[in-house]
């Protein structure tokens, strides 16, 4: 009996019995409330208040509580940097620079004026405080997440607007902090100058030398990788912190400058995503909610004006920056109510200022109250904002997607060694649609003699490894095992019987004179299929990729489906590089850079002018082992084809062996 008391005595500290708690916490909360279309979040948040010292109680805002909030809130800020499209974050950064700006302008003047007014704070104390109203957290990026909404303009103006008004109103605390001492001379700005360009140089640009060195020379077992990736975020952060400023900025740049080389569409990707909503997120949503103190309702008329003050300036003056941008850039109202749910919840890094602020001497206890009680009620606010305006434009984006990229594609991929199936799923994964609902389809085919049956037998068993590494990146895989009399056979077969739309081949790159092209299986799929062929050979990861170098052949504008391989392009540099770089006729390259500007994913697109195709060699010194060297090929008797493709296949053999190359026969089926 003792011992059971022991256990079940208020607060509860026991470790396994605090996970546990919190755990049914996670998985019941969201659920419970969901049932009054109330956002999962607020329940994570409320049942941390409730639970929490400042409710009944059941649980100590212990250190392994406080570790793991701390924890989920870099998790968001790195998600938050890491699935931002990197090329719509240079397309809008003044757009982002001007809702930064008035997200910290307008809360800290009028903020700190009305605080001094209303609560009778001195200046530096109003100034203070004004920095909280500025600064935000994502609390409810997780949502726009799901909705999937992340690429959305107005969501990387948002994710662009934090990281400028974040970094000024953590200046202000240091300002404001070092005021105190009296150390406010040059010395001040000349060190916090220097350390965070060091800190900038380190995260940015060393960074991912290290992290791309490390995709390509070690075991590529997801559990590591995950593992050295947290190690480089939680360095960044510490190094964001010895540089002077907060760790939430060193985990946003961190996922800013890994971005290109973690795939939205990998297995790591979708690690990432579960670690982060499964357990570190709720973890620091339920550490925000045990933060609120509903005690202070009874401790006066002071106190109550606090909160009431502190609340509605907040809120308000972070409604005013998300207007105001909105009607600049003529954003809708479900876009202005997006942008405005995401900046207005203060989170870890408000209470943080808050905390020191009250060391200093700065915010007394009826203020710091203020601040707890306003940091729950923006993260409900924004939680419920987010949700509302954020379905409403789902729904909108969704009916602007035009009819033909929603039309299905089936993609087979032929294997003649089931073994070798990793790199070629990589790439079917990538260049698959968003949203796309059907499978890929490996290809095995068994000559039909005597020992077809073990030999199926042995096939699906390596075919199952391919299948449980695209099931981490939600990828469905069905496998195919056809026996007939020839591979290529098979494979044109099956093309036809499947409908399918797209086939990737697997070429070794040896070429031998006897070869029409690449070999009689690839020479029979080209010559009797007439869907696009993607003929590659990978010889580094896609993610750690430089550059996309494409040759693009006389007329290829005027094949029918010109527009889809191209889309194709847009799709994998926007998974990898984010960059592409074409070299063709004029007159091609004028198509191509026109509807690379207005057709999405945005990415950055490089031309030169080419057309002496019998110096194709000259051109492709130009592509390192770190490139993808594209060609655009054409069938015979086609518009597009030239005398220079016949010899291709011996060019590559004999003056690329180690470049990674891709070549695109385009679709001719009408």
């Amino acid at each position: 009996m003792e011992q059971f008391t022991q256990y079940f005595h208020l607060p509860i500290t026991d470790p396994v019995m605090v996970f546990a708690i919190v755990l049914f916490v996670i998985f019941l909360a969201p659920r419970l409330l969901q049932r009054f279309k109330v956002p999962g979040i607020i329940g994570m948040i409320l049942s941390g208040a409730l639970l929490g010292p400042n409710g009944f109680h059941v649980l100590e805002k212990s250190y392994a509580i406080e570790l793991f909030g701390t924890v989920g809130l870099l998790y968001i800020m790195f998600q938050a940097g890491l699935e931002v499209d990197l090329n719509e974050f240079k397309k809008t950064r003044k757009k982002g620079m001007v809702f930064g700006l008035l997200s910290f302008a307008i809360p800290q003047v009028f903020g700190a004026i009305g605080v001094w007014y209303l609560l009778d704070l001195s200046w530096p104390s109003a100034l203070l405080l004004a920095s909280m109203f500025a600064s935000h957290t994502l609390v409810a990026y997780s949502i726009v997440s799901r909705l999937d909404l992340v690429r959305n303009e107005v969501v990387t103006v948002t994710l662009g607007g934090t990281l400028v008004v974040n970094i000024l109103a953590l200046l202000v605390l240091a300002v404001i902090a070092s005021s105190v001492e009296g150390d406010l001379g040059a010395g001040f700005w000349l060190g916090l100058l220097v350390s965070l360009s060091i800190f900038v140089y380190v995260v940015v640009e060393i960074g991912p030398r290290v992290v791309r060195w490390f995709f390509r020379n070690v075991e590529s077992e997801g559990a590591s990788q995950y593992i050295f990736v947290l190690s480089f975020v939680f360095a960044a952060s510490f190094g964001a912190k010895l540089a002077g400023v907060e760790p939430i900025i060193g985990a946003f740049l961190a996922g800013l400058a890994i971005n290109r080389l973690v795939p939205g569409t990998s297995p790591l990707m979708n690690r990432i995503d579960f670690v982060g909503s499964a357990l570190f997120i709720p973890f620091f949503l339920i550490h925000v909610g045990m933060l609120s103190d509903f005690s202070i309702f009874l401790k006066g008329k002071t106190a109550l004006i606090a909160v009431g003050v502190i609340a509605a300036l907040s809120i308000s003056l972070k409604w005013l920056p998300a207007y105001l941008t909105a009607r600049i850039y003529g954003y809708r109202k479900e876009e202005q109510g997006v942008m405005f749910g995401l900046s207005v919840a203060q989170a870890a890094s408000t209470l943080a200022a808050a905390l020191v602020g009250y060391e200093l001497g700065f915010i007394n206890d009826d203020v710091l109250n203020g601040i707890i009680i306003m940091i729950l009620v923006t993260c409900m606010v924004s939680s419920f904002v987010v949700e509302s305006a954020g379905r409403k434009l789902a729904v909108l984006q969704a009916d602007e997607v035009p009819e033909e990229e929603l039309a299905e594609e089936r993609l087979l991929v032929p294997v003649a060694n089931p073994a070798n199936i990793m790199p070629l799923v990589d790439l079917a994964v990538m260049i698959t649609p968003p949203g796309s609902r059907q499978p890929v389809y490996p290809l095995s085919v068994i000559n039909d003699d005597a020992s077809a049956s073990s030999r199926i037998l042995e096939t699906k068993k390596q075919l199952e490894k391919a299948v449980r590494y695209a099931a981490a990146t939600d990828t469905l895989l069905e496998p195919i095992t056809r026996i007939d009399v020839s591979p290529g056979s098979g494979i044109v077969r099956t093309i036809k019987e499947m409908m399918i739309t797209r086939v990737i081949v697997g070429w070794h790159g040896d070429y031998h004179p006897k070869d029409h092209l690449f070999g009689t299986v690839l020479d029979y799929i080209l010559l009797n299929c007439f869907r696009e062929v993607l003929v590659t050979r990978l010889l580094i990861p896609l993610n750690t990729l430089e550059k996309i170098f494409v040759i693009v052949p006389e007329n290829a504008e005027l094949e029918l489906h010109f527009p889809h391989w191209l889309k194709t392009l847009k799709t994998l540099a926007n998974q990898t590089t984010g960059t592409l770089h074409f070299a063709g006729p004029a007159d091609t390259i004028a198509r191509i850079t026109e509807l690379a500007q207005h057709d999405k994913p945005v990415v950055e697109v490089h031309t030169q002018v080419f057309s002496d195709w019998e110096d194709i060699l000259i051109l492709g010194r130009e592509v390192g082992p770190d490139d993808l060297f594209v060609i655009v090929q054409a069938r015979e008797r086609t518009i597009s084809y030239q005398s220079w493709m016949k010899r291709l296949p011996r060019y590559l053999s004999r003056h690329f062996s180690e470049v990674s190359f891709l070549l695109i026969y385009p679709d001719q089926e009408h």
